[in-house]
């Protein structure tokens, strides 16, 4: 057993391992096109035949290979491989385009080896989980899934509400070049902000071609090729998209996520699309965000069980329900047979004058003005981001307090409300440009008027966009899924924005391509609330007491 095994296992939780793990290293696995893949096999040093863990990750192998050991000491051979262009392998790094290819060829040669005894389980989060979906429909007939954090898509996440989420993309350059070039450095950097930092940096020079220089010294070819062949080209995304692989052949499947995920939504989804397969995957949703340790430590413990579950026949570790929750607000995890836990009682709360926020009817009334300027654009702050500091629920004061946002507030609550599910934003607007965007978000204000951000929705809207009279639109908005306990005698805050960069790129206001945009003009936005126009929030309210 090595220190970092030893010391995981522990962080983890892990039941006493069963044996020692050998490592196999510097393995070469041959693609259709000749290239070959770094590959390790970590196999149990133990006699009998065991079934095997498959991890494919873009990061290199350090960082997984403890993993891989605590699976191995555990009865399962660990095979752990560095995608196309990543890590030891050879080929060029194009994210997300050869996982279906390499993965089906990595299975053909896990099928050829002599300790293979057709049993095959997958695992891994991110990136490694939609790794695990471009192959999902070639598993073979004894297998299982643990995919956490991910999406079998990935336009929606690069793209969120139209706009490109320019603080992931710049953010995982740096660390898919950074894990080359210094890992020891890269780590200080992630933990010190420094990424956001040099993402924000970044972002704020135009045009926004050179961005990927700016971040790692040198010009990334896929970025390029994501600029000229990715934005707007719905073949290039249907190419990569697995969501239809999705069905009553898939593998029994544990989903995991963090209410701060940025890909909550995506995930839930997939686990819906097998739920309406005839499945019953295993969900755990808690207070994370998408690095948060604990996150990991719950993902390796309860992939170990699932593994064990659906690959060895011991369903003892399982719980009884499928789903649980962490119920923030109450601070509490719960347990249910579905999610949502039943049809939501929605409770509709409409925006009045002086920035009020109310259940009543709405009266006559002036719109809400704003000004936003892409000079000065409304930055963002917390919540479901691709970040390694800064992420999650913080104290919204910083933003509320600027004069290119509006807030609407509730009178202190008489009794609890607790949502689960996808709150959702009738929003009437109107803006001097044809490209706008809007940024709801929705926050708990405590007794001591703390505002804490709970979830919150994006769209942009363009040129292209059909027309409506007066121009004012009627934008329905679905901000990201949460489970929240409004507490008595709390209140409810809903922000309205036309920003949060560089989590959504700042709008320009022009019709200039993304890459080489350099024209930045503001925008007057008008917010409706009146009878004809009542901009309101509905909560998906659930009774779990």
């Amino acid at each position: 057993m090595s220190l970092s095994s030893r010391l995981l296992a522990e962080s983890c939780g892990l039941p006493k391992r069963q044996c020692a793990a050998i490592r196999h290293r510097g393995l070469r696995v041959p693609m259709r096109d000749g290239v070959m893949l770094d590959t390790v096999h970590y196999a149990p040093k133990a006699p009998g035949r065991h079934p095997t863990i498959l991890m494919r990750v873009p990061y290199g192998l350090r960082g997984f290979s403890t993993v891989a050991e605590v699976y191995a000491e555990r009865g399962f051979n660990a095979v752990l491989q560095s995608c196309r262009g990543t890590g030891g392998s050879e080929g060029e790094l194009d994210p997300l385009t050869h996982e279906r290819e390499d993965g089906l060829d990595t299975l053909d040669w896990i099928s050829r080896q002599p300790w293979f005894d057709g049993r095959l389980g997958t695992s891994g989060p991110s990136y490694l989980g939609y790794a695990q979906w471009a192959i999902c429909d070639a598993l073979p007939k004894v297998s299982a899934m643990s995919t956490k954090v991910t999406s079998a898509e990935f336009r929606s996440v690069l793209f969120p509400g139209g706009a490109p989420d320019l603080g992931l993309w710049l953010g995982w350059l740096q660390v898919v070049e950074g894990l080359k070039s210094s890992p020891v450095l890269l780590s200080q950097r992630m933990w010190s902000g420094s990424i956001e930092r040099r993402s924000l940096r970044a972002s704020m020079k135009l045009p926004l071609r050179d961005a990927d220089k700016r971040v790692v010294g040198k010009h990334m070819g896929f970025w390029k090729r994501w600029l000229d062949g990715a934005i707007g080209n719905e073949a290039f995304w249907e190419a990569i998209d697995h969501t239809h692989r999705l069905g009553v052949r898939t593998p029994p499947n544990l989903f995991i996520s963090g209410w701060y995920d940025f890909m909550i939504d995506q995930l839930l989804r997939d686990y819906q699309s097998l739920v309406e397969a005839g499945h019953t995957p295993y969900l755990t949703v808690g207070p994370w965000v998408h690095v948060s340790a604990e996150l990991q430590w719950q993902s390796i413990r309860d992939t170990l069980t699932w593994m064990r579950a659906h690959l060895l026949d011991d369903r003892s570790g399982l719980r009884d329900k499928p789903v649980r929750l962490h119920i923030s607000g109450l601070g509490e995890w719960r347990e249910f047979e579905t999610y949502p836990p039943a049809v939501p009682d929605t409770q509709i709360w409409h925006l009045h004058p002086d920035g009020v926020l109310s259940p009543r009817p709405v009266k006559n009334a002036d719109p809400d003005t704003y000004r936003y300027d892409p000079r000065r654009p409304t930055p963002n702050l917390g919540g479901a981001v691709f970040a390694f500091t800064g992420a999650g629920p913080v104290d919204n004061a910083k933003l509320e307090g600027r004069n290119d946002v509006l807030t609407f507030t509730s009178e202190p609550l008489f009794t609890p409300i607790t949502i689960i599910g996808n709150v959702t934003v009738t929003l009437y607007a109107r803006a001097s440009l044809p490209n706008a965007d809007f940024f709801v978000r929705l926050s708990d204000v405590d007794e001591k008027g703390v505002s804490t951000n709970i979830c919150d929705g994006f769209i942009r809207m363009t040129s292209a966009s059909p027309a409506v009279p007066d121009d004012i639109w009627k934008l329905n908005m679905k901000l990201h899924a949460t489970a929240h306990c409004f507490k008595e005698n709390h209140r409810l805050r809903l922000l309205v924005a036309s920003g949060a960069h560089p989590r959504y790129a700042r709008n320009t206001g022009t019709d200039e391509a993304f890459g080489e945009a350099t024209t930045l003009l503001p925008c007057d936005i008008e917010i409706f609330h009146d009878p004809q126009r009542p901009t309101a929030i509905h909560l998906p309210v659930q009774d779990i007491h």
